[in-house]
């Protein structure tokens, strides 16, 4: 993995388009002859859901609304069947969504003038909808406000491109570069493996610059055809909305050259998992300095709380870092995907990773999402450990200097497990609510539920005739 920049002093990232109302869109739209508006919504596996329309009808027509069921569906469409804690609504009514118009930015990849706005969803009444990821993070953001801190983050993006595949029974391949061969070893930091994809990258760069996304860096990971592209730091909700578009953008793109580019935590047996690490340091709203160093550039109590939050927490918020069956297959003793939520000094054989920098550019790596995470549910998730710890008073344990990939501490194996960790801590629910709490356990048990239903070719393979 690459280094992130140093998240601090710069100021939270103005990203997309900044349109700050109504009136200002207009005139952009207008000025590039705008014909359609995708009205876009985040669902809580991070899915894309909203609706088309001409851009005069959205101006002049009524604020847009969507059932209340989009928020309950599971990843194969289905919803969970209502049981203590969780109630669907039974008339399955409507939700108001309104525009965050400083999400404004084109779709370059559509063939008739296009742009995209991602809306925030309010019930009736005009309160905002629990169970929104955009409005889960903004609660935790809340938490953070209330006490004058501005979390800074930088996440890092890791993804594979494949061959094309529609018959889900067969594995996924990586696909042939320039050289008209497939990937067959390890390339991390390849020069030359990553050129074997220039066409491609191109595409990236370009469709990205005209939705005004910034790329940091981009590096060939560990995998066969392994990527990943590491962000600009800022604020976390510019920096959620980042990651929900360049996923987007990632597909589209692979999509052009005869690809699929693919989030899947393990897409692939005998390769590396696909992570997502988020670095977080927090400053001060009104000094802008780092509280996670003092005056004489020294590690701050709050620091260490900060990473004592994460080691305690983790493990209660793993199914929204690892929310499908799938992103359990990443976790697995001696490889590059962290088994623990040990810390330490420029170790990434641990969980939660200090890099090593000056004073004002500390921070925290968490290394244990996966690329298939909701980003505005990952990024809440991580700061709300962080907020535990430090509201808390908590202390880490030792830092770790050595190889540690080979023990395996404190994080759940499997979906189930983990979700019953998530719906059994008091200070997690209290964070995040009960409605949303009581909603996702609700839609990872079915999700559960649906995969124990398929059964796999390991078991065809090898209990058929041997058992």
């Amino acid at each position: 993995m690459s280094d992130a920049p140093s998240p601090t002093p710069a100021s939270p990232l103005d990203s997309l388009l900044g349109v700050p109302d109504g009136d200002t869109a207009k005139a952009w739209l207008r000025a590039r002859t705008i014909q359609d508006i995708e009205c876009v919504v985040p669902d809580l596996a991070g899915v894309a859901r909203g609706k088309m329309m001409p851009t005069e009808k959205f101006f002049s027509g009524p604020v847009m609304t969507m059932p209340a069921s989009i928020f309950a569906q599971t990843i194969s469409g289905e919803y969970p069947e209502n049981d203590e804690r969780f109630q669907h609504n039974p008339t399955d009514g409507d939700l108001y969504f309104h525009a965050d118009y400083s999400t404004l930015t084109s779709v370059p990849w559509e063939t008739d003038p296009t742009a995209q706005l991602i809306h925030d969803a309010y019930t009736r009444a005009g309160d905002p909808v629990e169970t929104a990821p955009r409005n889960v993070l903004k609660r935790i953001l809340k938490l953070y406000d209330d006490r004058g801190w501005e979390p800074v983050i930088a996440p890092e993006l890791e993804f594979y491109l494949v061959k094309p595949n529609t018959d889900p029974d067969y594995p996924l391949e990586p696909p042939t570069g320039r050289s008209g061969r497939p990937e067959v070893g390890r390339q991390s930091y390849s020069i030359s493996a990553l050129n074997e994809f220039d066409d491609l990258i191109d595409d990236i760069y370009d469709l990205s610059e005209k939705q005004g996304l910034e790329i940091d860096t981009m590096i060939h990971e560990e995998g066969a055809a392994q990527m990943e592209i590491n962000l600009r730091h800022g604020a976390p909700l510019a920096l959620a909305d980042q990651v929900f578009l360049f996923k987007r953008t990632i597909r589209e793109s692979a999509l052009r050259h005869d690809m699929y580019a693919t989030f899947m935590s393990k897409p692939m047996s005998g390769q590396p998992g696909s992570a997502m690490h988020i670095h977080q340091s927090i400053k001060d709203r009104e000094t802008g300095a780092n509280i996670f160093s003092g005056a004489d550039g020294a590690e701050t109590p709050e620091f260490l709380s900060f990473i004592a939050g994460h080691q305690a927490y983790l493990p209660y918020v793993t199914c929204i870092m690892a929310p499908f069956v799938n992103s359990y297959r990443r976790f697995a003793r001696n490889s590059t995907s962290p088994v623990n939520v040990y810390w330490g000094y420029d170790n990434r054989t641990v969980g939660l990773r200090v890099p090593y920098s000056d004073p004002q550019g500390r921070r925290l790596e968490n290394r244990i999402p996966g690329s298939d995470a909701n980003p505005y549910l990952a990024i809440a998730a991580s700061l709300a450990c962080g907020y535990l710890g430090m509201v808390k008073g908590l202390t880490p344990d030792a830092p770790r200097t050595g190889y540690s990939s080979d023990v395996i501490k404190s994080l759940p194996r499997g979906l189930p497990e983990a979700v019953g960790l998530f719906e059994a801590s008091e200070d997690i629910i209290e964070v995040f609510g009960e409605t949303f709490v009581a909603t996702y356990r609700a839609i990872k048990y079915e999700e559960f539920e649906t995969f124990m239903s398929v059964i796999s070719p390991w078991e065809r393979e090898y209990l058929l005739l041997n058992v």
